[in-house]
């Protein structure tokens, strides 16, 4: 068996140093595993001719056999095309070349056979096609072609004569000289439990499917090991971080929070509720680090278990902190802190980049000594100066306006990582990803506070624009958002 992943592409006949260059160059094609894993990115049908009579412009791709009549060069300059007229026996369509035209002329001759292919288009009333494929009838078996596949290429390499047939020969070249069976790489029980096709099946039937229905299998097949094996990876990679991160144990609920219950708490816990915290509680007491993502929609009371979660972490002598992607929504987060904790000795502070001075000076100072137990903040709190006496629990709301490397700036805060919860209301595909692939352990409050009405979602055309703003104004009249 070839060794594809070592065997360089530059020895496959037909490919050579100069073209296995630009191939590395544009497309990362450098060994037969590359060539092998560079997937077509369509399929056309190749087994139906068309009569030229039945050709119409909103078609996608069609092929006609016949013969070139006679050809004509039109316009100057720019503007100079090659016109083949092509016909069947039964019509005429144009067959036209922009550029390439010495090259046509010395390739295709009149009363010739050939099988044309293109996507046909209407200029100035008639039909034609543009840059066909032209091949000879009798050097063309359409019935044995299925699906030809198309390729990616650059400008680059159609100007040094590499198209996306000539990546189909390397393939069919190289698929050729395969003496045995591509390895299989999944365990024989999940090709059989899953009903999957072979990854030499696959591989074959993704460059070369005789029907849509081997395309779909080879295709669900490939998808299946991908996404597989990032999971493999992205699990080894939250076990090997949670072996390497012990969490800080927080083994008690102390003054803090039981006052916050018993005389802060504004309204009766929702279940959902209960049950995330119960869920956070667990994190912060296994010796672990919490890498944990709070979901639940606007006004579902994220922000109530944020602060409950922060508490836990005080009780437990440790100071937290929040930050969020905007100055207005820090400003939110502060205040809602400062009135839901009134009363009770906590100091929280507002960090933002406009804060300066002597206010900026107390509040660096106020967290170096500990007299600082919250801090809410944007990306200011990821400034060098910012330093906590003893950082034990992180939030960070909207977490996917944040990038990797800016939330793991605030592990640095202390000599070991605090707790993580990262909130969101929006779970964006990366954000699903996480959770999906075991980066992240996901807690859900799906259940609204009594009373809370859904958020609506109204859609006004712009014709309503009156209506919509009056609307507006009442809402904003009542205090509401």
């Amino acid at each position: 068996m070839i060794d594809l992943e070592c065997q360089d592409i530059k020895f496959l006949p037909g490919v050579g140093p100069q073209r296995a260059k630009l191939l590395g160059d544009e497309l990362q094609i450098r060994t037969l595993h590359d060539l092998l894993y560079t997937f077509p990115y369509k399929h056309i049908d190749r087994t139906r001719l068309y009569y030229i009579h039945e050709l119409t412009a909103d078609m996608p791709y069609v092929q006609i056999r016949g013969q070139i009549l006679s050809f004509d060069t039109e316009g100057e300059g720019r503007k100079r095309r090659l016109v083949a007229h092509f016909t069947d026996g039964q019509g005429v369509v144009d067959l036209i070349w922009f550029n390439g035209i010495k090259y046509v002329l010395s390739a295709y001759k009149t009363r010739t056979d050939y099988i044309v292919f293109g996507r046909p288009s209407v200029f100035n009333g008639r039909i034609n096609i543009a840059h066909p494929d032209v091949d000879k009838a009798d050097e063309l078996r359409l019935n044995t072609m299925g699906l030809q596949p198309y390729y990616t290429t650059t400008d680059k390499m159609k100007r040094a004569g590499l198209n996306s047939r000539s990546i189909e020969h390397f393939t069919a070249t190289l698929f050729e000289r395969l003496d045995a069976e591509i390895p299989e790489t999944l365990p024989p029980y999940l090709v059989s439990s899953l009903n999957l096709v072979s990854l030499d099946e696959a591989l074959r039937h993704v460059h070369y499917p005789t029907s849509a229905e081997d395309l779909r299998k080879a295709q669900f097949r490939l998808k299946f090991e991908e996404l597989f094996y990032i999971q493999l990876n992205i699990i080894k990679y939250a076990r090997e971080r949670r072996q390497k991160y012990r969490g800080y144990v927080f083994a008690r609920v102390g003054e803090l929070f039981h006052t916050f219950y018993e005389k802060n708490l504004p309204f009766e816990l929702t279940g959902a509720q209960k049950r995330v915290i119960r869920e956070i509680r667990q994190d912060m007491g296994s010796g672990r680090q919490m890498n944990r993502l709070l979901q639940g929609d606007v006004g579902s009371g994220k922000t109530l278990v944020a602060l409950m979660s922060i508490l836990i972490a005080l009780d437990n002598g440790f100071q937290a902190c929040i930050m969020a992607p905007t100055e207005i929504l820090a400003e939110q987060h502060y205040v809602t802190f400062q009135n839901l904790l009134f009363g009770m000795p906590v100091r929280v502070e507002l960090l933002t980049g406009t804060v300066k001075g002597k206010r900026r000076q107390a509040i660096l100072d106020g967290l170096k000594d500990g007299e600082v137990r919250i801090l809410v903040g944007t990306h200011a709190v990821l400034e060098d100066t910012v330093l906590f006496k003893s950082l034990g629990m992180v939030v960070i709301d909207e977490q996917h306006r944040f990038g990797v490397a800016q939330r793991a700036r605030l592990w640095t805060k202390n000599s070991n990582p605090p707790h993580v919860l990262v909130m969101t209301a929006t779970p964006i595909p990366r954000t699903l990803a996480m959770t999906l692939y075991g980066d992240l352990d996901v807690s859900v409050i799906d259940e609204l506070p009594p009373g809370r009405k859904p958020i609506q979602t109204i859609h006004q055309f712009d014709n309503r624009r009156e209506s919509l703003y009056r609307g507006l104004r009442s809402q904003l009249n009542e205090g509401r958002q």
